[in-house]
């Protein structure tokens, strides 16, 4: 297939980009962990996983006929996709303020880097720990500070019910023990 086809700009958009958007005005607010947690991603992609792909590509390139070289092909895009997300990385790192949750003073209600247990109308309980929009992990209970769920708890004692908004409609949450590590 010839280039002229394909799209190659540094505009793209990577899936996991798009979703990580920072609300326009507001800072990129990020836990120590997941400062080094995102740190450690990109000295694994600079040092480890993009040296080993240029050499793929190096040696694929040595090969001759480029046009019809799998390893080449793919090195190339695989090459573009990790300078990809060390250009993001580097971004998100260079604007992050690390708000370390151990200093917080007012430990009764709802900030930055809470864990918060509470109950919905059906009574089942769920526990949450706001974090950064760069590193939530839902599948472990990470939830962005900018996310539904924590802009309602924002600022709640427990005992609090508060109100969330949903598609389905107006849900309440009562706020049943919050923690900061």
């Amino acid at each position: 297939m010839s280039k002229a086809f394909t799209k190659e700009t540094d505009d793209e958009v990577e899936p996991g980009e798009a979703a990580a958007a920072l609300p326009g005005g507001v800072k990129n607010y990020i836990t120590p962990d997941g400062f080094a947690r995102l740190q450690e991603e990109l000295r694994q992609l600079v040092r480890v996983e993009r040296p080993k792909v240029v050499e793929v590509v190096a040696w694929a390139a040595g090969n001759g006929d480029r046009s019809e070289n799998g390893d080449y092909i793919y090195g190339k895009k695989r090459l573009r996709e990790i300078d990809r997300r060390i250009r993001f990385l580097t971004k998100r790192l260079e604007i992050a303020e690390v708000v370390d949750q151990s200093l917080q003073k007012n430990r009764d209600q709802v900030f930055f880097g809470a864990t918060v247990t509470y109950a919905d109308a059906g009574g089942s309980e769920r526990t949450v720990r706001i974090v950064g929009v760069d590193e939530a992990r839902h599948e472990l209970g990470e939830i962005s500070w900018v996310s539904p769920v924590a802009r309602a708890l924002h600022k709640a004692e427990e005992g609090d019910v508060v109100r969330l908004r949903t598609p389905a409609g107006v849900e309440e949450l009562e706020i049943l023990e919050i923690r900061y590590q």
